[in-house]
């Protein structure tokens, strides 16, 4: 099916994410508008798109998530919303109020303005870890929807995007005014790697300090699979192409779907050194410290970080949820987004470790330099 004449929405459009979503989107069919709603309007962004815009129209909305008579206006005739705006915090970082207030109110108030539009479609961008790892590490290999797995989530980042997960699934088959009904779906990626991650950024920088060596803060054997940020997208595409199409919608509406690609299955640390071995990083063998003790001095630091609350702002950099989920095999297949929707990669491993390793190459020298200045 084709997106062809379509207006569609997309949330944190000027994100890691949201701008390659628009990219395909741009490449892939003639669609009549693209919405772009974000915080921060990047003009940089903005620009690079207009060599794959057409006769598309993008019309940008810069404003808050939580802005619902900004959301009502910015939905007002469209059919499809990809609704891939979040905060991001592994760390604990962010209040849990602001993360609420984003991540899962943001998300109702969208719905509810969706409803009211009449918007046909919605697509949300969950996580991994809302599935996982619990607190025990119990490992999960090639899992898939249907895997069992007893998992209680603490961490409040997870927390609050499974929430707005279920949220999101449970409008699914509501009747609009219009008297159609919406299709809901989520999709839950891996571990998100290419050009333009944060995450990738923060290994690199970390490596420079140390003498050009990266830091090891997951075990070999904790496997999991990361996934490119470009087959993310294109996920996002494919599933909002079956919803038009009312057989692959009655069969996706209401469901989660885990969506990786054909990224080798290395822990955490291994796939950093992967991308940057190229450029003549090295990595430490092991852990700085045995997992059960790196553990307890995380339980340390968490409650120095609760004593302090009342007096002073204290977050560690590392905390043991975040320390379980770098040391858990922790990996689920695409098998059932390829046949609910015909999910399959469409970047394959050696061009995604190509254009990633090439874009931090690119951004090296400038990284080396920031940091020997300070």
């Amino acid at each position: 099916m084709s997106l062809a004449g379509e207006v569609c929405l997309i949330t944190g459009a000027f994100g890691f994410l949201g701008q390659r979503i628009i990219k395909l989107l741009l490449q892939e069919d003639e669609l009549a508008e693209i919405r772009l709603l974000d915080r921060h309007v990047r003009l940089d962004i903005l620009e690079s798109l207009e060599e794959f815009r057409g006769q598309t129209k993008l019309t940008v909305f810069e404003g808050d998530i939580r802005n619902a008579e900004l959301l009502k206006k910015a939905c007002r005739h469209v059919s499809l919303v990809i609704h891939t705006a979040s905060l991001i915090d592994v760390i604990g970082a962010i209040d849990e109020r602001e993360l609420k207030e984003v991540n899962v109110k943001g998300t109702q108030f969208l719905l509810e303005a969706c409803i009211q539009e009449n918007v046909k479609s919605f697509i949300y961008t969950s996580s991994i870890e809302v599935a996982g790892p619990n607190t025990r590490g119990d490992p999960v290999i090639n899992g898939n929807e249907d895997t069992v797995y007893s998992c209680s989530l603490k961490f409040p980042y997870s927390k609050t995007k499974f929430q707005a997960e279920q949220l999101v699934l449970q409008v699914n088959g509501e009747v609009l005014r219009s008297q159609d009904k919406m299709v809901t779906c989520a999709l839950r990626p891996m571990y998100i790697y290419g050009e333009g991650s944060k995450f990738l950024l923060g290994h690199m920088d970390n490596g420079i300090r140390n003498g050009g060596i990266l830091l090891r803060r997951s075990k070999k054997e904790s496997v999991v699979n990361p996934v490119y940020v470009g087959n993310v997208a294109w996920a996002h595409i494919l599933a909002a192409k079956a919803m038009r199409d009312p057989k692959k919608a009655a069969l996706i509406g209401g469901r989660f779907y885990f969506i990786s690609d054909d990224t080798p299955h290395v822990s955490y640390s291994d796939f950093n050194h992967v991308v940057l071995k190229p450029l003549g990083f090295g990595i430490q063998e092991r852990l700085a410290l045995p997992l059960p003790l790196l553990l307890f001095l995380t339980l340390l630091l968490e409650m120095v970080q609760v004593f302090l609350k009342p007096f002073v702002k204290y977050t560690p950099r590392m905390n043991r949820q975040l320390l379980i989920l770098l040391n858990t095999p922790f990996s689920f297949t695409y098998e059932k987004a390829q046949r609910d929707f015909g999910y399959t990669p469409k970047y394959s491993w050696e061009d995604a470790r190509t254009i990633t390793t090439s874009w931090l190459e690119s951004v090296l020298p400038q990284h080396r330099a920031l940091l020997k200045t300070h």
